[in-house]
């Protein structure tokens, strides 16, 4: 009778088994609870950065005082789908596999949801099992809806050394609110979140200005803006 139920005592511990991986694995996740009521006092990123320059400039401020011109840029530029998708956006991600597979040079398939992740609780973290966690957690946070998280990420992104989050980025770049911000400034500071530390929009490089003009014509493409708008806001794009 022994000899009979080792088989079966193995059969059910190889099928229990990854389930109960899979359920540790899930209820070690941070929840997103706490995010609904309240704004997290700081980020894994900002921690990280934090600790090598000893420099953090942040203002708080909800999604209605950040310009809708950037709010628009940044969904427009980042992540097209957002209000889509259910925090992976599984599109993005099948072309960006198609790509590699053909030897292109890879776009980033991050939706903002999985770049708020990232920020909120992995870090500068590379590792394979840092991106299953990014996916879980892109699910997860979508549960708080996509205002709240455009919101988070939009006062938690880094734009330059020690600046974090719209407003603050806002005051420092052009000396207003984020409220304030005119498109070719939002595109600016679009044009930056690919590399914020090493773009700076007092000393633009040539190829950061040509971005902040594609970023203006996304206005355009998705019917936010008319030509003529578009065409007056890189005259004072080139100005500046």
């Amino acid at each position: 009778m022994r000899r009979r139920g080792k088989p079966r005592f193995w059969i059910w511990f190889a099928a229990v088994s990854p389930l109960a991986l899979a359920a540790s694995f899930w209820l070690s996740l941070p929840s997103v609870e706490a995010l609904r009521r309240s704004n997290p006092t700081s980020t894994a990123l900002i921690d990280a950065r934090f600790k090598r320059t000893h420099r953090r400039n942040q203002h708080w401020v909800h999604l209605s005082r950040i310009s809708p011109f950037l709010r628009q840029a940044v969904v427009n530029s980042e992540d097209a789908r957002f209000f889509h998708h259910h925090g992976v956006d599984v599109v993005e991600t099948g072309i960006a596999i198609e790509e590699a597979a053909a030897g292109e040079r890879v776009r980033g398939a991050s939706t903002i949801t999985q770049q708020l992740a990232k920020n909120l609780w992995l870090g500068e973290e590379r590792s394979l099992l840092r991106k299953v966690r990014e996916y879980f957690l892109a699910r997860r946070l979508e549960a708080l809806g996509k205002e709240r998280i455009l919101e988070l990420y939009l006062n938690v992104a880094e734009w330059g050394n020690g600046i974090y989050g719209a407003d603050a980025a806002s005051r420092v770049w052009f000396g207003k609110p984020a409220s304030d911000l005119r498109p070719e400034e939002a595109a600016v500071l679009t044009a930056m979140l690919p590399a914020p530390r090493k773009r700076n929009p007092r000393r633009p490089s040539e190829v950061f200005r040509r971005r902040a003009e594609e970023i203006l014509d996304l206005y355009e493409v998705y019917k936010q803006l008319s030509p003529e708008d578009v065409a007056q806001a890189k005259q004072r794009l080139m100005k500046g």
